[in-house]
C-alpha cells in the first residue's frame, strides 16, 4: 500500500494489529506489524509506550507521541516525507503506529565511500577513518527531498537522524524515520545531513516554512499540544523565526 493511499489513515486508525516480528536493532520497542480492515490490508511499524526506554533529556512517555508531532509538522508543511503515523491503542497498549515503506535495495542516499568513490552529485560531510585505518568519507546525495528533509529536521529539532533513518522507496519517493527524540525546547539537532551548510534556503522551503509558522497560530498549534508541551510548540516557532532570519542551511553548534 501505498503511503499516499487515502485510505491508509482509516487503515491505520481501525485496522486489526498483528505482530510478525520485532526489530532487533532499534533501541526502543519496535515491532513489525500486519493491520487488516474491511478486507484491505498492509504492513505498519508499532512502538508501545510501554516499550519505551527511559532517557534523562525526554519526559518519560513521550516518543511515541513526538513521533506523530513530527508527521503532523511535516504534513503541514506539505512535503510528505514522513510515512503516515498516528497514535492509538495496539497488542501491547498505546503506542505510534506507522505505515511499513519498502525501500529499494543498493539505493542509499546516506554511506560511506573511500575519497575517490564519492558518487557523482553527492554532497561530503566529513572525512574520517574506518576501523583499519583507512580514510573514508560520509556523503549524501543532493536529492531535493533529501534537502527537504534537512530542512524538516531543523524544524522538529531532529536529534536523531541516522543515515538509516532515511528511506528510498522503489518509485523513487524519500522518507524519514524514528523521529521519537524529536521536538524538544532545547537545541539538540544531531543529523548526517549536513551537506548544505551555509547554501541560502531554496526558495520553495522559505514559502512552505513561512506558511507553517502562520499555521502554529492556529489549529496546527493545538494538534502539537496534544503531543508534546505548550513550551515545545512555541520552540517550533521559535527556530522557524531563526531559520527564516537567517536564510540559510545551519552549521553544527
Amino acid at each position: 500500500m501505498h503511503p499516499a493511499d487515502p485510505g491508509v489513515p482509516e487503515l491505520l486508525a481501525r485496522g486489526r494489529i498483528e505482530v510478525e516480528g520485532r526489530l532487533v536493532e532499534a533501541s526502543n520497542a519496535t515491532l513489525l506489524c500486519s493491520v487488516e480492515h474491511d478486507g484491505v490490508a498492509a504492513e505498519c511499524v508499532y512502538k508501545p509506550v510501554r516499550g519505551e526506554r527511559p532517557l534523562w533529556d525526554f519526559p518519560d512517555g513521550t516518543l511515541a507521541g513526538r513521533e506523530v508531532g513530527s508527521y503532523l509538522v511535516a504534513e503541514a508543511l506539505g512535503w510528505p516525507l514522513i510515512p503516515p503515523t498516528l497514535l492509538r491503542d495496539g497488542p501491547f497498549g498505546p503506542g505510534m503506529v506507522q505505515l511499513w515503506v519498502d525501500t529499494e535495495e543498493g539505493s542509499d542516499l546516506v554511506d560511506l565511500a573511500e575519497p575517490v568513490d564519492v558518487p557523482d552529485g553527492w554532497l561530503a560531510v566529513l572525512q574520517a577513518q574506518d576501523h583499519r585505518g583507512e580514510p573514508v568519507v560520509l556523503a549524501h546525495s543532493d536529492h531535493p527531498d533529501l534537502r527537504r528533509l534537512a530542512v524538516l529536521d531543523v524544524v522538529i529539532n531532529n536529534a536523531d537522524r541516522k543515515g538509516g533513518h532515511v528511506l528510498h522507496a522503489p518509485d523513487g519517493a524519500v522518507f524519514g524515520v524514528d523521529h521519537g527524540v524529536s521536538l524538544n525546547a532545547e537545541n539538540k539537532l544531531r543529523t548526517v545531513l549536513w551537506g548544505w551548510i551555509g547554501n541560502r534556503l531554496p526558495d520553495e522551503a522559505v514559502d512552505r516554512v513561512s506558511e507553517l509558522r502562520a499555521l502554529l497560530e492556529g489549529p496546527l498549534a493545538a494538534e502539537l499540544a496534544e503531543h508534546i508541551t505548550p513550551k515545545e510548540v512555541q520552540a517550533i516557532s521559535a527556530r522557524i523565526d531563526r531559520l527564516l532570519d537567517e536564510g540559510v542551511f545551519p552549521e553544527p553548534s
